[in-house]
């Protein structure tokens, strides 16, 4: 809104033009929204329901979360929504996938509140409808020449550096992106400040990416990648939901007072799979959360491994190393190697700092 208000507004005082720099708009929304969630959140977490712990982790200090208010991603992110919409200028289908991240988010804090909680299946599917539907939404804003623009590590593209790519193989590839990484950063969501932590981290390297690489012509040029007209304006977004969860993480810090529960992991995930497809390189999200992706990934992995085994007439034992091996990998530090949450929580955002450059480089620079 303050992009579009500096044209009019420009003309009676020179300095209005700033409303008009991304940077001025990405730096100004940051603040606000870290600002507004600092004040209003204590002031509203007493209204979310509580949380009921997880007996099934009573081993792994599961109960511990009992009695806390949770679900405070649905305050969060309607706290980030007037910011986002004051300070980023986007395009009418960049506003639907926005409005696809509430769904979802939405979703995740009626299971925070449900007393019986919601099954596997109805929140897998929930959040495939509503995958799928981001994945339409981004589709259609971003697509042309018939097809969606895409680069891809190692190889550089016969379209300044990129390959069209049919919406038929774009939409379902996107989805799954979309749908994985909301669950996995949900599955993450085990110990106080730890998905928090991890996400925020790569939606700040993704601002940068955003802004900087895909979004700055001579620096896209040297990378040999297209640019992205839009990207700078994603680059708002990201660091306005980065500032209020940032701020959320003042109240998260071991012991917690507040849980962002489902609504806040199933939002947060969501958001850096789209970012990531905003980039034009679905791949970047494994350098973006490679900490994220293992921890609450491996799981499902571990799953398809063994049941593939099964299915050819391999039995894997007991004491097999994959079948020792706890997931979300948090767990398996905390029960198997004795670390504190406090330990999981740096070592896994040390890990996150170390392996994700390595990545980037590999991703974008080796082309």
């Amino acid at each position: 809104m303050l992009y579009f208000l500096s044209k009019l507004l420009t003309p009676h005082w020179g300095p209005f033009r700033l409303l008009a720099s991304h940077a001025m708009l990405l730096a100004a929304g940051t603040f606000c929204s870290a600002l507004l969630c600092v004040i209003f959140l204590p002031r509203l977490w007493n209204r979310l329901p509580r949380d009921r712990g997880k007996a099934i982790c009573k081993d792994l200090g599961g109960l511990g979360s009992a009695g806390k208010p949770t679900g405070a991603g649905f305050y969060i992110t309607l706290i980030a929504l007037p910011v986002i919409i004051l300070f980023a200028p986007l395009a009418f289908w960049d506003l639907m996938t926005v409005l696809s991240l509430y769904v979802a988010m939405l979703f995740g804090y009626l299971d925070d509140k449900a007393i019986v909680p919601w099954g596997e299946l109805k929140k897998g599917m929930l959040d495939l409808v509503v995958s799928l539907a981001a994945a339409v939404f981004i589709y259609l804003g971003h697509h042309e020449n018939g097809g969606m623009l895409v680069w891809v590590p190692f190889f550089t593209g016969p379209i300044n550096g990129a390959y069209i790519v049919s919406g038929w193989l774009y939409v379902p590839v996107a989805a799954f992106l979309l749908w994985f990484t909301m669950n996995v950063t949900n599955c993450s969501d085990g110990v106080d400040g730890l998905a928090g932590s991890l996400t925020v981290i790569a939606l700040a390297m993704l601002a940068v990416i955003l802004y900087v690489v895909v979004g700055y012509r001579p620096v896209a040029h040297y990378f040999l990648i297209p640019v992205y007209a839009e990207a700078a304006r994603w680059a708002i977004v990201v660091m306005i939901v980065a500032g209020s969860f940032g701020a959320y993480l003042w109240w998260n810090a071991e012991p917690s007072k507040i849980l962002m529960g489902d609504a806040g992991s199933r939002f947060l995930g969501m958001l850096v799979a789209a970012a990531s497809l905003m980039t034009g390189n679905p791949f970047i999200v494994l350098a973006l959360s490679p900490i994220v992706i293992v921890n609450g990934g491996g799981g499902l992995g571990k799953l398809v491994l063994l049941r593939l085994a099964k299915k050819i007439g391999f039995e894997i034992g007991e004491d097999a190393a994959i079948r020792r091996i706890r997931f979300p990998l948090h767990d398996h530090c905390k029960k198997n190697l004795h670390w504190t949450n406090a330990q999981v929580l740096m070592r896994f955002i040390l890990l996150q700092l170390a392996v994700m450059p390595i990545l980037l480089v590999l991703l974008i620079k080796i082309r």
